[in-house]
């Protein structure tokens, strides 16, 4: 089996499988030609193919005008219209026209079907121009269709002529420098890029017999083929190129479809409708190319997606309108510098949204930001290797993984402004606790910097049990605290200057304690003092007044009050000092409001003394003997309260 017969073609990248296929409507120009001969590749065309990221079994056909080419690709399309058919003897179909369908039989690929003007249109100002159509179908092509009518004969051998100057009109390699290339050499290169061959033999009506013996299509091509020594000089050139070129050959005769009168409405009619022996032919061939055609392959075995062949077409058709000879190796260096630039974004852009959703920044060290880094660099480069082709000198390769250390670099330092940030928001919200003690002054008291350290300290530890603070954390809690040894400071300062004038005014507190205490015990003895001798004063104002005859004042009832009240006083002399303090109290509101009633009393007599019914000598003897009593009477109380009242003042202090 030969490397072009290997299936092992068919074992795709993953990646392909999930590809989405694409459907076209209808088919639409690819490649159009002047009446002057200039090609150019509609812009419409290749925007359709840029979004077709499949492999592409690309299959062309080729053949003389009116052979019926069109509705044999509508056949492979599944479709009765599409490629629009000609029912004319003028040729319908101008340049190549395209149709991108979902494959029938492989959901990892997309059936490109290219129908190409009709080759020997008598019409035709520029003859030259067939060659460059033959030559392009074989370059954009996995599988070429070559259809012609009747039998495989030296008549239809020199209409294909155009294969014998396929050498002449496409080189595989460049030229060297210095020299030229030679055609020998480009003709064995020919086998391993052009595409398989299929002969297609319409309106064929001999019996495939031999010798008496049946023989298959393919058999019949290859007899066909074989070398003669009558046949002439083009025959014969052609026999060669189609066997040294074209070494997978398939061949398929096809009755005609209808009666010559239903030829103009094929597109109208049903497959019941159609010629049984033509519908076998049809099924054969459409199976063969829907289960054998395989991917377009550039030289050097990389798959063509729908760019690809955009690229390729534009660079083959430049080359022509330039004048010169395309040329694979060239077409294909340029598209390798396209397609390798492409699998660099590509590659660039699946590491940007793998590291996207597996990057949750910040990272708690660097090194699992750099495993991660690894893992999603491995993807992005079998997305290259999968998509660059010739890049022999890993000229786009060194560029990606450069372009990818840039990236690392950037995620680090995305990283680290994300560990920055969440950390900084951590210590904002301590930060604000930690400023609100210092403005209500909680540090501004003797003590305040150790509970100041204390509070910093849980922060601290706060602050290390919250999760996700990433590769900055103790560099940023070390900022915070450095930040904060000048307040600190402030702060052990204060405590300072607090605590020495707290001692300061503590000592003078004790001293002064002492002093009162003192003072409270002389003071207190000589209250005793007083009250003995008040006492003694009271005890002989009591004789004194015994002595005097009783009057209205209620002597008696001063006598029992001032007794009952000193024996209270007595009673409580040992109590607490508050207890005491409260009984002198008490007798001092007592003993001035006596003082009161004295003063009042001696208001009164002294208006009694003024009556005119008492005889002026008694009424002056009565008033000064009462009035005198009530002297002394207010005297005493006076003094009394005045003693309580010191007494009083001293307790209290």
């Amino acid at each position: 089996m030969s490397d072009r017969e290997d299936p092992s073609w068919r074992r795709l990248p993953a990646k392909h499988t999930l590809a989405p296929q694409i459907s076209m409507e209808a088919p639409i120009c690819l490649i159009e030609t002047s009446p002057e001969g200039a090609l150019a590749v509609r812009p419409e065309a290749l925007r359709v193919l840029e979004g077709v990221t499949q492999p592409m079994v690309v299959v062309a056909i080729a053949g003389l005008y009116r052979t019926g080419k069109s509705y044999l690709m509508n056949r492979l399309a599944g479709k009765n219209k599409g490629f629009t058919l000609g029912c004319t003897i003028q040729a319908h179909t101008k340049g190549i026209w395209m149709w991108c369908l979902p494959h029938p039989r492989r959901a990892d690929c997309t059936l490109v079907l290219l129908d190409t003007e009709g080759l020997g249109d008598v019409q035709k100002g520029n003859r030259k121009k067939d060659t460059w159509i033959f030559a392009l179908a074989v370059l954009l092509s996995s599988t070429l269709v070559y259809n012609s009518l009747g039998t495989i004969d030296g008549h239809a051998l020199e209409k294909l002529h155009y294969v014998t100057e396929l050498t002449k009109h496409i080189k595989v390699k460049a030229a060297e420098a210095g020299g030229s290339s030679v055609e020998g050499e480009d003709a064995a290169e020919f086998v391993q890029f052009f595409p398989d061959f299929v002969w297609a033999v319409r309106d064929f009506t001999l019996q495939l017999e031999m010798n008496g013996h049946p023989v298959t299509e393919d058999e019949y091509l290859d007899w066909a083929l074989r070398p003669e020594s009558d046949s002439n000089e083009k025959t014969t050139e052609a026999k060669k190129c189609i066997r040294n070129f074209f070494p997978s050959r398939k061949c398929f005769t096809f009755d005609r479809p209808a009666s010559r009168r239903n030829l103009p409405r094929l597109e109208e009619l049903q497959e019941d409708q159609l010629d049984p022996e033509f519908q076998a032919a049809a099924r054969r061939f459409c199976d063969h190319v829907w289960d054998k055609a395989r991917p377009m392959m550039t030289l050097g075995g990389h798959q063509v997606t729908g760019t690809a062949l955009g690229n390729l077409a534009q660079s083959y058709v430049a080359s022509i309108n330039s004048g010169a000879v395309p040329c694979i190796e060239n077409a294909v260096q340029a598209l390798a510098q396209i397609e390798n630039a492409a699998a660099v974004k590509e590659a660039l852009a699946r590491y940007m949204e793998l590291m996207g959703q597996r990057a949750k920044l910040p990272t708690e060290t660097l090194q699992e930001l750099l495993d991660l880094h690894a893992q999603c660099e491995g993807e992005a480069l079998a997305v290259f290797t999968g998509r660059a082709f010739r890049d022999d000198e890993a000229t786009f390769q060194n560029q990606l993984m450069g372009d990818l250390a840039g990236r690392r670099e950037e995620f680090c330092r995305q990283n680290e402004e994300a560990s920055v940030a969440r950390c900084q928001a951590l210590l904002a919200e301590a930060l604000r606790e930690l400023d609100g003690k210092i403005s209500d002054g909680s540090y501004s008291v003797p003590g305040g910097h150790q509970r100041f350290l204390a509070d910093q300290k849980e922060m601290e530890e706060k602050y290390q049990q919250e999760p996700g603070k990433g590769i900055k954390a103790d560099e940023v809690l070390g900022e915070f605290l450095t930040s904060k040894e000048a307040m600190a400071g402030l702060i052990l300062q204060t405590d300072k200057a607090l605590t020495e004038k707290e001692q300061e005014m503590a000592e003078q507190a004790q001293a002064l304690a002492a002093e009162m205490q003192q003072k409270l015990e002389t003071e207190k003895q000589s209250t005793e003092e007083r009250l003995e001798e008040l006492k003694a004063l009271m005890e002989k104002q009591e004789r004194e007044i015994n002595e005097k005859p009783k009057d209205a004042l209620g002597r008696e009832e001063w006598k029992k009050f001032f007794n009952q009240e000193m024996q209270d006083l007595k009673a409580h002399k040992e109590t607490n000092k508050q207890g005491w303090l409260e009984k002198v109290i008490t007798v001092s509101r007592v003993t001035s409001n006596i003082s009161s009633i004295v003063v009042r009393e001696a208001e009164l007599w002294k208006l009694r003394s003024t009556k005119k019914d008492l005889p002026l000598s008694l009424q002056g003897a009565v008033g000064a003997e009462r009035l005198e009593k009530v002297i002394r009477v207010s005297t005493l109380t006076s003094n009394i309260a005045s003693v309580i009242e010191i007494a009083a003042l001293l307790w209290k202090q």
